[in-house]
This record gives structure tokens, sequence and C-alpha cells, in this order.
């Protein structure tokens, strides 16, 4: 966790040294708004950055433990499966900048010229190597140092600072507002989710629930119910409706085959057999209607 954390906040000649300063003095180089501004950035949180690694090694190593008896009586170190890959991850992390920098990111090095193009007009690399002042240079480094300084002092040496700075209300406050991640889950949670779920919710009963279901499963049940009730509407059980139901079958075949002969026009358009069929229907359910009332 050291030599991470050493790496991590680019401690001179570590791998982090080779590519995050050069990265934040790149920034610099391009001599805008936006890259001073870049820079800037890069800068205070390189000390944040060296600030949270050193708070987690004080609080984890140096402080008094504040979890339970049982807990540290059975702490053991970890077996060879857990400690080599960690071998190789701090080996990689001391030796691999300082041998490859040259190679990847060295003034004139052209490995990856194949692979990533770069406009010439943002090529900075000698504005960042050699016309940068000196103090621009080692900024990011000073304020890593200040800050796993700052980390060590609060947390390892004088950590009732801290707690006193808790006891007055805009202490409070502000220990709140910080730890509760500036109230970025409340206001998601109360603005974004919860709109979301009350439409989702409005959707699928409208939709989902409503017209699917409507035009869908339930739609079409309920039609096929209805015309199977009305098709058993017409079965009367009196003589002189089947008559009639053979008469309107024999009149329609009449006009089915003969009307397109004698009036020269389709058997789609032939209005006549539908005033017929609404007609006999109209007649046929009459004798049950007149029965319920």
């Amino acid at each position: 966790m050291l030599v991470g954390s050493l790496s991590l906040l680019a401690t001179p000649w570590l791998t982090g040294f080779y590519s995050k300063d050069l990265i934040i003095e790149l920034a610099y180089g391009q001599y805008s708004f936006s890259g001073i501004y870049a820079y800037i950035l890069g800068s205070l949180t390189a000390g944040l950055t060296a600030f949270y690694s050193f708070r987690l090694i004080s609080l984890v190593f140096l402080t008094v433990p504040n979890g339970i008896k049982k807990v540290y009586l059975n702490s053991h170190e970890s077996n060879f499966a857990v400690v080599l890959p960690l071998f190789i991850l701090a080996l990689f992390s001391i030796f691999f900048g300082f041998v490859f920098s040259d190679l990847f990111v060295g003034v004139g090095s052209d490995f990856f010229a194949n692979s990533i193009f770069i406009n010439p007009n943002h090529i900075s690399i000698i504005e960042a190597e050699f016309s940068l002042p000196l103090i621009f240079k080692l900024l990011p480094s000073i304020l890593s140092l200040l800050g796993a300084m700052s980390a060590i002092f609060l947390y390892h040496l004088y950590p009732d600072f801290l707690i006193n700075l808790t006891e007055s209300s805009l202490g409070r406050h502000i220990y709140s507002f910080l730890n509760g991640k500036y109230f970025f889950d409340v206001i998601y949670n109360y603005f974004i989710i919860s709109v979301g779920l009350l439409i989702g919710n409005n959707i699928s009963k409208v939709l989902d629930r409503g017209v699917i279901e409507l035009i869908g499963p339930y739609g079409l049940a309920n039609s096929l119910e209805n015309t199977a009730n009305n098709i058993s509407k017409l079965d009367t059980g009196v003589i002189t409706t089947y008559s009639l139901y053979i008469t309107i079958g024999i009149l329609s075949l009449v006009f089915l085959v003969f009307a397109p002969l004698l009036f020269d026009t389709y058997i789609i358009s032939e209005y006549r057999i539908l005033v017929i069929y609404i007609s006999a229907l109209f007649f046929s359910l009459l004798p049950n209607l007149s029965n319920k009332t």
C-alpha cells in the first residue's frame, strides 16, 4: 500500500512521476487559458490525492485501532497467491516508469506514431520539457508533499484538531455537507429517481396495463366473448327465424352469383347485400330483446 500510494502521488522516480507530472506539464505547455486551467486543477488534484492516500495509511497502520478486537486478534499475513500480484504491481510501480519513460513519452520518441495521431499544433512536449519555469515544474510535487504531511499531521499527530472543528455549528454543517457527498444522492433521488419512478408507473398503468392490454389480450378476449354471445342469440329456437335465415342465405347466394352479370359491378361494391345482413340481424335479435323486456 505504501509503494502504491507513493506512486499514485507522483513521488519522484516512481512510475507515477513520469506520467502524472508530464500530463500536468503538457497542459501548462499549451500556453492557453484551458491549458493553464487544467494545470491548476491537476496540481490541486495531486495535492488532494496525496492527502487522502496518506490519510488512508495513517488511519489503517499508524493510529490506535477502532475496530473489533476479535478481528485484530485473527489478523495474519496474506498467502502467496495474494502477495505475488501485489509484489509484481509494486515492482512495476518502482522501476517501470524509470526504465521505459523515454521509450513511451520521451522527446523525439515515435513509439505510438502508427497507433495514435497527434495534431502537430497540439504537440507541446518541447515546451513542457525545456521552457517551463522551475517553480511550475515543482509545484505539483510540492502540493503532493504538503498534502501527505497534512494528512499525517491531522490524522496521526493531532487528531483532536479535526474533532474540535465539528463542535461548532458551522463545522457540523460543513462536515455534514462533505460527508453527505455534497447531498448529491439526496438531490438525485428526490428530483430524478422519484420523478422517473412516477413517470414509469404512469406509463405502466396507461400503456402496459391500459392501452396494450385493452387492445391485446383482454380486449381480444372480450371482443370474442361478446361476438360469441351475439351469435348465440341468433339461435332462438323459433322456426320462422330459421326460415328467415334460410331465405337470407339464398338471396345472398343469388346476389353473389348474378350481381356482376346483371349490373356490371364488382361483388365488393354490392351494397344491397350489406343492407340484407343488417336487416336480418335486426329482425333476428328483435324477438330476444322483446323477451328480455
